[in-house]
């Protein structure tokens, strides 16, 4: 009978996900990810026609996974201390004020205060989100709630560089990108209004408070090996990744639409893999799927090296749409080993250590970017593809998962 009863608890209930607040969550990301990613992928075309050159679009993808990491634990921590509801308004202000300077300061240096503000809104937001995620959906159902954020995130990814490309063909990078921004501003405060309204408050909020080294020394020690290889592969995506709109478009004579249409291939292949992978993932060992993901992370920059035609620049973004394979799985199993009662905190931790160590990935692709368009592009890829194989490597000897819901429940008194 017992048996009977776990069965039927453990069989997918679509109300169990789609709670009011769920939705409205998933609304807001398609909002505010809309307004975002309309220009983020052609602000290394915007920062060289103000002036800037590669040296400042290094700084820019770096600022990116610094900040990224900086403000991952504060953001992990104000969501545990005053809820997610809240954590989520005030991070929306701060991406209005950084899209503001932007107009206001119509300069390379101008944009690059500007993206203080807004360019890590998805690193400052996300333990918030992953918070309210792992507080509204069962435990078993957590890697689909995780897949259905991130499957709802890759619409405005995907039609985000398609109206970016649009506005910059007609209008010009610079006009092009402000228009981009001054929407991003106005869909940011539908998206204020709209968490103000739907989205419950957090019924648990931290009543303990600890600092950032009492947090590092609670990361569990699988968390710390999954920690590792993710460091290791976030090397090989973030060292050419800021280029590879320089790559295609002024190297390789591709529009900006036609750029916009790769994205849109990239987050499309990803929808389609989301739900399946979160089905047996949920059912099954989690690092397999991980472990698929880490090895299109390396492919990718291999098979960019040799994608100089349209036709090859859509299979290498079919690759790096199949990177996200297990990307929710990996997050969902990020909150599976955190504490019960500082999961926010924890996923922010985890953020922290990953990104400052990463951003130097950035800068230095840069500087290997500057060797010169000769030699410079191939030697990118390659050391990033390097870094890619080993981290790969490193998960599939000495990632660990966990098998069961008991091993889940036990976790968090050894913690």
């Amino acid at each position: 009978m017992n048996n009977e009863i776990d069965k039927i608890e453990s069989k997918p209930k679509l109300s169990k996900l789609l709670s009011p607040s769920m939705i409205a969550l998933l609304i807001m990301v398609i909002l505010v990810g809309m307004g975002e990613k309309m220009a983020e992928r052609f602000l290394p075309l915007y920062l060289m026609a103000l002036g800037g050159g590669a040296l400042s679009i290094g700084i820019l993808n770096g600022m990116d996974n610094l900040l990224s990491a900086l403000y991952s634990f504060p953001g992990g921590y104000l969501s545990d201390k005053i809820g997610y509801k809240k954590a989520l308004v005030i991070f929306n202000f701060m991406a209005i004020i950084g899209y503001s300077v932007v107009l206001l300061i119509p300069t390379w240096w101008g944009m690059l205060i500007g993206a203080v503000f807004f360019i890590s809104w998805t690193a400052i937001s996300l333990p918030a989100v992953m918070s309210m995620v792992s507080s509204i959906i069962p435990k078993n159902r957590r890697t689909m709630g995780v897949t259905l954020h991130s499957l709802v995130r890759r619409f405005p990814m995907a039609l985000g560089p398609i109206f970016g490309g649009v506005l910059i063909q007609f209008f010009g990078i610079t006009k092009g990108v402000h228009i981009a921004f001054a929407s991003a501003i106005i869909l940011a405060m539908l998206a204020i209004i709209l968490e103000l309204i739907f989205i419950s408050e957090d019924p648990k909020p931290m009543k303990n408070s600890y600092k950032l080294r009492e947090s590092i020394q609670k990361i569990h020690p699988s968390l710390r090996n999954l920690l590792i290889s993710d460091i290791l592969i976030r090397f090989a995506e973030q060292i050419p990744y800021a280029f590879v709109v320089v790559w295609a478009v002024h190297l390789n004579g591709i529009t900006p639409v036609q750029f916009g249409i790769l994205t849109s291939i990239e987050m499309a292949t990803a929808v389609l893999i989301y739900i399946p992978v979160a089905y047996f993932a949920d059912r099954y060992s989690k690092k397999p799927f991980i472990v698929i993901t880490l090895g299109f992370f390396t492919a990718f920059p291999f098979v960019l090296l040799f994608s100089k035609t349209f036709g090859m620049l859509v299979f290498a973004f079919i690759i790096r749409g199949l990177k996200e394979f297990g990307e929710p799985t990996r997050k969902a199993l990020i909150m599976d080993l955190a504490p019960k009662d500082a999961k926010a905190k924890t996923f922010g931790t985890y953020y922290l250590i990953r990104d400052v160590i990463v951003s130097l990935a950035a800068f230095g692709g840069a500087f290997l970017w500057m060797l010169g368009p000769s030699i410079g592009p191939t030697i990118n890829f390659l050391v990033a593809g390097i870094f890619g194989i080993i981290g790969t490597l490193y998960f599939t000897f000495f990632g660990k998962d966990l098998k069961n819901l008991e091993s889940l429940e036990n976790l968090d008194e050894k913690i």
